[in-house]
């Protein structure tokens, strides 16, 4: 049975475009790289007040915003044209919550699209490539526990579980580098897990923690 997108998150979060784009099947020579850094020059979600604060990227937004990320521990990988012309394309959505599920028991919670903002925002500041690596998307609260026996630096009521969070890592570029993008943003949390080689971004206060 193909899964469902919850209705209430597909009133209330998107605006259903009649056109996908799934940049790693189809043609992409009429986007050009100078055209997809653009579109992102002023990126972030113009109607959340969260952003209030971020004139600089709320500007001016370009016409595209686009998310590449692979899972390696499903082998899934992601490239995807989620918003365009001001609307967030409805079934772009329902695969970024669907890849960004927890793996662990396949669990889906809907994510909140203000963070898929920021990961793209910042991934377009650092000017790489390469997808991210997701090393956390939703948690459901069973492996949120689980995660919190094992560490101490698992949050109890963490973001993960609200679908407002990702922890990312990219090969390319440095934990500092990554952090350093996303809190230019100013549009949530960031942090440092540098032992691990990831950051977390999230949607929630602006904050920075880490190292």
């Amino acid at each position: 049975m193909r899964w469902q997108y919850p209705r209430n998150v597909a009133d209330e979060q998107v605006q259903t475009r009649d056109r996908l784009f799934t940049m790693t099947n189809s043609n992409a020579g009429g986007i050009s790289r100078r055209g997809l850094l653009g579109a992102f020059a002023a990126t972030l979600i113009t109607a959340a007040p969260t952003y209030a604060s971020a004139a600089g990227f709320l500007r001016g937004g370009g016409d595209i915003r686009r998310v590449k990320m692979y899972n390696g521990r499903t082998g899934e990988r992601l490239d995807m044209i989620y918003w365009v012309e001001g609307d967030y394309i409805a079934d772009a959505v329902k695969e970024i919550t669907y890849f960004m599920r927890d793996w662990r028991n396949d669990q889906i919670k809907s994510i909140d699209l203000r963070t898929v903002d920021i990961m793209a925002a910042a991934h377009n500041m650092m000017d790489v490539s390469e997808p991210y690596m997701l090393i956390s998307g939703y948690r459901s609260p069973a492996t949120n526990a689980m995660l919190r026996a094992r560490s101490s630096g698992v949050a109890q009521n963490s973001r993960h579980l609200r679908g407002e969070a990702a922890d990312l890592r990219l090969a390319s570029r440095s934990v500092n580098q990554m952090a350093r993008a996303a809190s230019a943003c100013h549009a949530g949390g960031v942090g440092r897990y540098t032992g691990s080689n990831f950051v977390h971004m999230d949607c929630g206060p602006i904050r920075t923690w880490g190292s």
